[in-house]
């Protein structure tokens, strides 16, 4: 690593932008030199930004990141039309609002577009640049500021606690130089944070935003044409692929594929909402051994559906499975019949393919059934779309010299894997009667995406079991020259169990494994049976049969889903219909109930019947066009609630670089507490003689709010009702 004009480069050619951020800009390393003049480059908590090869702009130029406050200066090679190092120079002004001191204003906070940055950015920026200028023999840029939010509201919005580190360094008392970094954070930050700042403690730096800002960025968030609520594009848009789901051809989808299946749509929802392409992939289990089972079973109890034009029939799919298997375990000649069967269909057979083709066929009509019910979109490809490729990856292994083969197989030996005698641990790519591994498949599979779907980041999400798995195909892959880890990050996206309520693994009754289909039918059937008492009574109220099984069946597919994702992603939960169809506590039934009264906020204020529909978007635009002037927010629950929904942009950043969606669910479930504080105390629609500033305002919070619970709970793949 080198330092160039104030900034460090990785030889990989990444450029230090703010702990632990790196963007990395072509040509920096294999021997280039890469000239960057001081400043703070800035793509987002946790988020790894790239500038790369002519294709994303076009060309090779320097990219304004997020309105960050940087001068930056870029050097190429030329190469794949870029220009040369003499012309590729451009400047990138500092400050949100083209200052070149990089100092934010409350102005700069209206205003719209890509480019703007969360209040936790700029604040963030800022402390990075002043930190580098003023105590450049102890911090540099690869340094991590120290800037968090406030762990309690009398603390102001953030904190930096950076002093402290910095005072062992200079060996000076901490709060004298917190006192310094105020100091020189003061100028910067005017208009932003209300100043004087405050030093705490020993030495912590307390921000607290000024009123003004709070209330123009809140003005932005609604006045927003991208409809993104203020939330900033990404740096640089990226290619994603998402491999999720996955569930195995003539097998039913059950509760272990729950997790996998919406985590992985609620990240694909978030990175589309950021503006990334997302590419969702269900790598499903069609081809292996087993289907020569199935087929040879097939042949002996259904051969008319082997015939062409024939359709298959077979009933429950399931319970076809159990019994091939069962003539497989107990009958010696339908073995060798059924691995005679899977030669003939590796080798083509047009019989044996029909058979295969047939049973994919009746399998995905009952995944579409679970996909439509959870409103989740994927498109199937599956291992044998790989099939062609897997002897051009061996291939590859072989003149890679990785490759070796040891009792008849083909192996890869890798790296920090051992097995108890302490030699390295072997990946099978080809067994020894040259059938090929899951590995092998994966392998294929990665050098696919990257090549022909262009992935810059591939995730895998699967129970965390696969963990070791994936680690040595990580492995194979990067040795092998797949793809590159400077370009593509591939990436583990672990899981843990679903367990019942008494902390064992979720099973009937008769001790099988839960269908996901009964899962989801039941919390589906129990909702309805609640609703319908609900709306027996509540005098007068009358709903037709159409709107209880949608109201019903949003809510327990919702109940399902979001109790799977506000528990960490990587930790067991015990599953309970009870606990996560209450209207009460962290439930997706009262992130729900909350939008309704939002809602019955804006059908009153509107002059509207109970039974009206209220479009969001439309009461923010009302909201937005109804007056110019400033929010104003004189009570501290409005406050608190408007502080809270400019939060909402960083928990999406922060989700999209850690991907726990646990952290959006703890955002939603606060923010709706906020909102029934508010609700409570600051009443929106009053007589005539009421301030009508103050009650636009409040409406305008009420639609912010409605507005960001129906953007978090769709990211969590969970529909709204009007009324509950």
């Amino acid at each position: 690593m080198q330092k160039v004009s104030g900034l460090l480069v990785k030889p990989t050619g990444y450029v230090w932008c703010g702990s632990p951020n790196w963007l990395r800009v072509r040509g920096a390393g294999a021997g280039r030199r890469q000239a960057v003049r001081r400043g703070a480059w800035s793509v987002g908590a946790g988020r790894r930004g790239r500038v790369d090869e002519a294709g994303l702009w076009g060309g090779w130029r320097a990219a304004r990141v997020l309105g960050t406050s940087v001068r930056g200066c870029v050097m190429s090679s030329g190469a794949g039309g870029a220009p040369s190092s003499s012309s590729a120079k451009t400047t990138v002004d500092r400050g949100v609002d083209g200052a070149g001191d990089g100092r934010v204003s409350a102005a700069a906070a209206d205003s719209v577009g890509a480019t703007a940055r969360t209040p936790y950015q700029q604040v963030r920026a800022t402390v990075t640049a002043v930190l580098v200028e003023t105590f450049s023999e102890v911090f540099s840029a690869a340094d991590d500021p120290m800037v968090t939010s406030a762990s309690r509201a009398e603390f102001g919005d953030y904190q930096c606690n950076a002093a402290m580190r910095l005072g062992k360094a200079l060996q000076q008392k901490p709060r004298d130089v917190a006192q310094r970094l105020r100091e020189a954070l003061e100028p910067r930050l005017a208009g932003v944070c209300q100043v004087p700042l405050e030093v705490a403690g020993p030495g912590f730096i307390n921000f607290r935003l000024t009123d003004e800002f709070v209330t123009a960025t809140l003005s932005r968030m609604l006045r927003d044409p991208r409809g993104k609520l203020g939330v900033p594009a990404p740096a640089v848009k990226q290619r994603v692929v998402v491999d999720f789901s996955s569930p195995n051809i003539a097998k039913e989808m059950h509760v272990g594929h729950l997790r996998s299946t919406i985590i992985g749509d609620t990240l694909c929802r978030v990175l589309e909402f950021l503006g990334h392409r997302v590419v969702r992939l269900n790598h499903v289990g069609d081809w292996g051994t087993q289907f020569g089972m199935l087929i040879e079973y097939m042949r002996e109890s259904a051969p008319q559906a082997l015939q062409p034009g024939q359709a298959l029939e077979l009933g429950d799919l399931v319970a076809f499975y159990k019994r091939a298997k069962q003539r497989f375990d107990e009958d010696p000649a339908f073995q060798e019949a059924a691995r005679a069967q899977v030669t003939r269909l590796q080798s083509g057979d047009e019989e044996a393919r029909r058979a295969w083709r047939a049973l994919c066929e009746q399998s995905r009509r009952e995944f579409d059934r679970v996909y439509q019910l959870l409103d989740v979109r994927i498109e199937e490809r599956g291992e044998s779309f790989y099939n062609p490729y897997l002897s051009e990856i061996v291939r590859v292994l072989e003149e890679r010299g990785l490759a070796q083969e040891d009792q008849g197989a083909l192996c890869v030996f890798l790296e920090q894997f051992t097995n108890r005698e302490g030699k390295p641990q072997p990946l099978i790519v080809r067994k020894r009667d040259g059938g090929y591994m899951y590995a092998t498949t994966d392998l294929a599979a990665i050098r696919y995406r990257v090549q022909e779907d262009g992935a810059q980041r591939v995730l895998y999400v699967t129970d965390a079991g696969q963990a070791t798995h994936f680690a040595q195909v990580f492995q194979v892959a990067r040795r092998a020259g797949l793809y590159d880890p400077e370009r593509v990050s591939l990436e583990h996206v672990p899981f843990g169990l679903v367990l019942g309520e008494d902390g064992k693994k979720f099973k009937t009754r008769s001790g099988d494994t839960v269908r996901l289909m009964d899962l989801l039918e039941r919390a589906v059937e129990l909702a309805r049976a609640d609703l319908v008492a609900r709306i027996a009574e509540q005098p007068g109220r009358q709903e037709d049969e159409a709107y209880i099984q949608r109201a019903a069946t949003a809510i327990g597919v919702g109940a399902v889903k979001y109790a799977d994702l506000r528990s960490s992603r990587t930790a067991d939960y015990r599953f309970s219909y009870e606990k996560m169809l209450s209207l009460s506590g962290n439930t997706a039934p009262y992130m729900m109930y909350v939008f309704s009264r939002v809602s019955g906020i804006a059908r009153k204020a509107a002059g509207l019947p109970a039974e009206a529909a209220v479009e969001m978007s439309e009461l923010m635009q009302r909201c937005a066009s109804s007056s110019a002037q400033p929010m104003v927010l004189r009570e501290a629950a409005e406050q608190a609630l408007g502080r809270h929904l400019m939060r909402f942009g960083d928990v999406l950043l922060q989700l999209e670089s850690d991907l726990m969606p646990h952290q959006l669910c703890e955002y939603l479930f606060e923010l709706s507490q906020r909102f029934n504080q508010f609700y409570e105390q600051c009443p929106v629609v009053v007589g005539a003689d009421a301030d009508e500033r103050v009650q636009q305002s409040r409406l305008a919070l009420c639609a912010l709010t409605g507005a960001v619970v129906q953007r978090g709970l769709d990211l969590l793949g969970i529909q709204v009702l009007p009324r509950i």
